[in-house]
């Protein structure tokens, strides 16, 4: 056997050590034919700005990818970092590198999005010596079906049929990597790619897990009483862990489980309301998969494309830096700004007031979610906007449009949330934040406001707005 030989662990969506299918296949694989291991992982800073990836997670994925590589060296695994263009050259330079490197196979994990997706069958049709394993959901897609045999279309049925699947897996944790070798030295890896500070949110996936063991200790049990308030830190806080795979859905489940033994075949316990959210998340991850159209910015719903959005320029660019005169999404917005994340709630509130309020087309707030978000995820952040479009699969009804007033007194009461975040209301009796910035009197020229003149002016009228939603997004219904 020459000792030249290797085994490539290629890096995407896994950047774990920890219960990484690809990774544990590639490390036996090396160790039964007495080949180098060697991790890589390939950047493609023109194929993230194609993909509107947020700078904030690009940032995110570069300090956990360093945080993996540490971790590798210890046990005596070098991680290689090479940047290409786009997945187009990723193929190229694959091809050329293991010619090179004498790499007999490669080992990665599969990616449900479309582009990726002919990257990789691209790769097979070429005879590429690669393995793929399937990972990135608890329960593959394509394996939860109806009676027919074809991928559910309503979430309900899905997630009961997910949960039988679920009580019979094996969920038994992958056993723990070996050292094979001495401790190398780790060279930092540094993207050429714009990116934007994203250390409020600890790196590695030993902080990952641990915050996942805080809140099933401290939070979950609560989770379904607090989770729609923003103004308390009650949501879990690891979607931006499970979209880059530092965190596995597996894990997740496991630590349910664990706290909740009967979770999965029990919907009364505690954990239910989260493990539903885990549920939705591979509800929209199967559907990816099983339409691509929802990876190539497609309505679900044919009937959807006859919407005739308004797309006002000015209006979505006043939505963008959170000054519509609405509190509550002005707060959302700005948090989104800010901070890179948004709490769940809000982005119903925001995504519901762009795409029925403004009328303005859902591709178009979806696209500046993926820019800004630390947690952006093709499937959730598609299925998230469709939802509140009413455009998506078993999504919101195109009728129930909500009203950001009612929302505002409902969640955030004591105005808390939005007073941090838009400090010209700071000093505002918070009885009047639960309102459109309406003009409410005009004297010598003067306009006066219902809530405040330091704040912006509302863009649009709930009542008529609302009006008029229902009148352009009727033809979803239309058969």
């Amino acid at each position: 056997m020459d000792s030249n030989e290797k085994v490539i662990i290629w890096f995407r969506q896994d950047l774990r050590i920890n219960d990484n299918q690809a990774l544990s296949t590639a490390f036996n694989y090396a160790q039964d034919n007495q080949y180098k291991l060697v991790a890589l992982y390939i950047s493609t800073p023109q194929q993230w700005i194609e993909h509107d990836i947020a700078p904030i997670q690009i940032d995110f994925i570069e300090r956990n990818l360093n945080q993996l590589g540490k971790s590798l060296a210890q046990l005596g695994i070098e991680l290689k970092h090479a940047e290409v263009s786009s997945f187009t050259d990723q193929i190229n330079f694959l091809t050329t590198f293991c010619n090179q490197q004498n790499v007999v196979k490669v080992f990665a994990g599969k990616e449900p999005e479309w582009n990726e997706r002919i990257r990789d069958s691209a790769l097979i049709e070429n005879n590429f010596p690669i393995e793929f394993t399937e990972e990135h959901c608890a329960i593959p897609p394509n394996s939860v079906k109806n009676k027919q045999g074809k991928m559910f279309k309503v979430f309900t049925p899905f997630k009961k049929r997910w949960r039988e699947i679920a009580s019979t897996q094996h969920l038994k944790k992958i056993a723990s990597l070996k050292t094979v070798g001495v401790e190398i030295t780790f060279n930092e890896i540094k993207f050429n790619a714009c990116k934007k500070d994203s250390s409020a949110w600890p790196a590695g996936e030993h902080s990952a897990n641990i915050i996942l063991k805080q809140f099933c200790e401290q939070k979950l049990e609560v989770y379904k009483a607090h989770r729609d308030f923003p103004a308390l830190n009650n949501t879990s806080q690891l979607s931006p862990y499970l979209t880059i795979g530092v965190l596995s859905p597996k894990q997740c489940l496991r630590a349910i489980i664990h706290y909740y033994p009967a979770a999965v075949v029990d919907d009364t316990t505690a954990a239910d309301t989260w493990l539903n959210e885990l549920i939705w998340r591979e509800f929209y991850r199967h559907l990816t998969v099983s339409f691509p159209k929802l990876s190539r910015n497609q309505n679900f719903k044919s009937n959807a494309d006859k919407i005739e959005w308004r797309n006002n320029p000015k209006e979505f660019e006043l939505w963008c830096k959170g000054e519509t005169g609405y509190p509550l999404v002005d707060a959302a917005m700005r948090q989104l700004n800010q901070t890179g994340w948004m709490h769940n709630r809000l982005r119903m509130v925001t995504a519901s007031f762009l795409s029925k309020h403004l009328l303005i087309d859902w591709r178009w707030g979806e696209k500046y979610f993926r820019q800004n978000l630390i947690d952006g995820d093709l499937a959730a952040n598609n299925g998230g906007w469709q939802w509140s479009a009413g455009t998506g699969c078993d999504a919101q009804p195109y009728f129930r449009i909500f009203n950001p007033i009612e929302q505002s007194k409902k969640f955030d009461n004591t105005g808390s949330f939005i007073q941090h975040f838009i400090p010209e209301l700071a000093d505002v009796n918070s009885a009047k934040l639960h309102q459109a910035n309406e003009i409410i009197e005009s004297i010598e020229n003067t306009d006066l406001y219902s809530i405040s003149n330091k704040y912006a002016p509302a863009i649009v009228e709930h009542k008529a707005a609302r009006e008029r939603a229902l009148v352009a997004m009727k033809v979803i219904s239309q058969k």
